[in-house]
């Protein structure tokens, strides 16, 4: 690999991690996109980011997409060749962004599943006649109530909680903190969890084997087992206890902008596809009970 490429792309990651503060998911992606750009600038014998030209960054792209690259990765793709020529530009190694016109196809954004109101009341309610149940009924409301992204529920400690004002710090992406409010029948779950364990302060919130944080594949893990003894057979993830909890909380109060700040979204943009879910249900309700929409039979 061309010392003079690779050195550009290792000072850029090091400007996500250290500036940017995004998480080693993040750059991991970011690194594989870039390795595909490197890999491209060095089977054209370009010893320079500035020789790569707009049309060969395009033609790259096309050819990730002959090779059956899904249209969401190939503008992720497109979005991180970007980000790294701006960041180039900066710093003076170009003087255009090559990638600056890239065309890619159009996503379909989906809109996210969720559970509806009975299916998360049978999935949270664990009969607390275990130590394990006891743990699981806890991180399984506290997911639902606040809507924490399973990396943030992994990151909370005990002194993170203030159970008597009903709130928990959280760090989100980009090491960003919020304050988030705890429902009531979470705070009692927690409550009996403290009391089991007996933790301390500096102890994670949620504990695997030998007191250490439970991951974020152990909390899969417990979703997936809970609801298949609940009787919930969807498949359910932690970013389905999310997704249920913005729904419902958008259905029942329209505030935009407070599920925007439960959930930590940067951009509001992001927030608006659960008006979809909630104009799905609208839907729903309008055709089974309006006079003027039921369809005749017979």
């Amino acid at each position: 690999m061309s010392a003079t490429l690779a050195g550009a792309v290792d000072g850029f990651l090091a400007h996500l991690r250290v500036e940017r503060r995004y998480s080693p998911s993040t750059i991991d992606h970011y690194g594989r996109a870039l390795g595909t750009l490197v890999a491209f600038a060095e089977s054209r014998n370009l010893p320079r980011w500035r020789d790569l030209r707009p049309d060969q960054v395009q033609g790259l792209l096309a050819g990730e997409h002959r090779r059956g690259l899904a249209p969401a990765s190939l503008r992720a793709l497109a979005s991180a060749w970007r980000s790294f020529f701006r960041w180039l530009a900066r710093e003076g190694d170009v003087s255009i962004n090559p990638a600056t016109g890239l065309r890619s196809p159009r996503v379909t954004r989906k809109l996210p599943e969720v559970l509806d109101a009975d299916e998360m009341t049978a999935l949270v309610e664990v009969p607390t006649d275990q130590p394990d149940a006891v743990r699981d009924r806890a991180l399984f409301e506290l997911l639902y109530s606040s809507g924490l992204r399973v990396s943030e529920l992994c990151g909370v400690r005990w002194r993170d909680l203030d159970a008597e004002g009903g709130l928990l710090r959280v760090t989100g992406k980009g090491a960003k903190t919020r304050i988030v409010p705890v429902g009531a029948k979470a705070l009692a779950a927690l409550a009996a969890l403290r009391a089991q364990d007996a933790c301390e302060d500096a102890d994670p919130l949620v504990r695997g084997r030998g007191g250490k944080p439970l991951t974020p594949n152990g909390v899969r893990a417990r979703l997936r087992k809970r609801a298949q003894e609940q009787g919930v057979w969807k498949r359910v993830y932690p970013h389905l206890m999310r997704h249920s909890c913005a729904s419902h909380l958008l259905e029942s109060s329209g505030d935009l902008r407070a599920v925007q700040e439960l959930l930590g979204h940067a951009d509001i943009a992001t927030t608006q596809i659960y008006t979809h879910l909630d104009f799905q249900h609208l839907a729903k309700v309008y055709d089974a009970a309006h006079p003027r929409a039921r369809r005749k039979t017979g």
